[in-house]
């Protein structure tokens, strides 16, 4: 795999990298014929984001050398911003980006042309990997709104830097409110701080859903995705649907395709399921173990409406289009397919990581690895991960 990318577009892959660098620690980089595909997922599986530049996107695109095959790897995140961590000297000097991938070479290559004939290069150590997929469908989502990603970027600077998760509904008038969440706690009803904001219909572009709806999502990853949107001057798109299934950001351009999937809460807080009322609820106590409606019982959910399928399979993707793959209800948890490694980490103590959900109440995404030939006509398999006591 070669690519060349000139101008402003290597500021454009910078900011890309940035916005997955506040989901995971590890990036997949996948060249495509549509074209090279950079993908995370968070270590709770409740966060996914996808990037697709399509070959017009570069001056030069090469996807695999003749009679090759298409490569992939996996690098640590961290590794490839250090690429791009500054971007404002990206914008200033850099001219033009090489990315190169070789199967002989053990090191992905990023070189940098800066102005005066300087050259910068990074050879970065990689791990072959499958690809990493979501499944989902924005199209069976019935809620969308649609806006300048400027207008949702002004909304969200009102809430503090620490504040974990925000709750986006419709409340009267159609008026779509953001409005910050706090995680019940007893000792914290006089100290809780609730902040809204409030925008008219008129500054959406499309807003399909009625009023009274509302999800609660993670703002750290939602303010990354904002930035790059904002930057890019691209409208930003929202599929949602009822608490517990993920919401789906999308952003669509000639020259690449977004799509960001969070888990939302389960639970809605009493002060998003009255969004038309004007005075601010107070934070309610929590509620008690044997209250809860076995929410760690998969045997008793109905899995198609809380959850989301996420796989990795060998096979390249082909196109941009989503696949439409629904979830049956299962009726027991199964790990037969997932890797040791993945096993082994889900039996480890995860550890809470900031700007991520609070415990037990986001529902952790599908991962699962599926070894079945391309030719193979049997759809993907879910494979069931249990709810996760850090971030998801």
């Amino acid at each position: 795999m070669k690519c060349l990318i000139t101008g402003g577009n290597v500021k454009v892959l910078g900011k890309a990298v940035h916005s997955l660098s506040r989901i995971g620690d590890e990036l997949y980089l996948e060249p495509l014929k549509d074209g090279l595909s950079l993908r995370t997922v968070n270590s709770s599986r409740s966060a996914y984001a996808c990037f697709l530049f399509v070959p017009l996107f570069f001056q030069q695109y090469q996807a695999a050398s003749p009679g090759q095959d298409l490569l992939r790897c996996k690098i640590l995140m961290k590794s490839f911003l250090s690429v791009f961590r500054s971007l404002a000297m990206v914008e200033k000097t850099v001219e033009k980006c090489c990315i190169s991938l070789s199967s002989s070479n053990s090191h992905l290559v990023v070189q940098l042309h800066c102005k005066y004939g300087v050259k910068k290069t990074h050879n970065l150590s990689f791990q072959d990997c499958e690809s990493l997929q979501a499944v989902f469908n924005p199209a069976l989502c019935p809620h969308l709104l649609r806006a300048p990603a400027r207008v949702l970027a002004e909304a969200v600077l009102s809430f503090p830097p620490a504040l974990t998760e925000v709750t986006l509904g419709i409340g009267h008038g159609r008026r779509v409110i953001l409005r910050s969440y706090q995680e019940e706690e007893a000792d914290s009803t006089n100290k809780a701080m609730v902040t809204e904001t409030s925008i008219g219909e008129e500054d959406f572009q499309q807003l399909h859903a009625p009023e009274g709806i509302a999800v609660t999502f993670c703002l750290k990853e939602f303010r990354g995705l904002l930035s790059f949107a904002e930057s890019a001057n691209l409208p930003l798109t929202v599929h949602f649907d009822v608490p517990g299934r993920p919401v789906i950001f999308t952003i669509e351009d000639s020259l690449l395709d977004s799509h960001f999937v969070l888990a939302t809460l389960l639970e809605q807080d009493p002060c998003s399921q009255d969004l038309c009322s004007p005075n601010p609820c107070q934070p309610v106590p929590q509620k008690q173990a044997h209250s809860i409606p076995h929410l760690d019982d998969f045997t008793n959910d109905d899995i198609d409406c809380y959850m989301i399928a996420m796989e990795t399979t060998v096979g390249s993707e082909g196109s941009r289009a989503q696949p439409s793959t629904s979830l049956p209800p299962v009726s027991q948890p199964s790990h037969d397919l997932v890797p040791p490694s993945e096993e082994e980490e889900e039996e480890a103590e995860p550890s809470t990581v900031p700007g991520t959900p609070p415990p037990k109440k986001f529902r952790s995404l599908f991962f699962g690895s599926i070894l079945a030939p391309v030719h193979s006509p049997q759809g993907p398999s879910p494979v069931l991960a249990e709810d996760s006591d850090g971030e998801g």
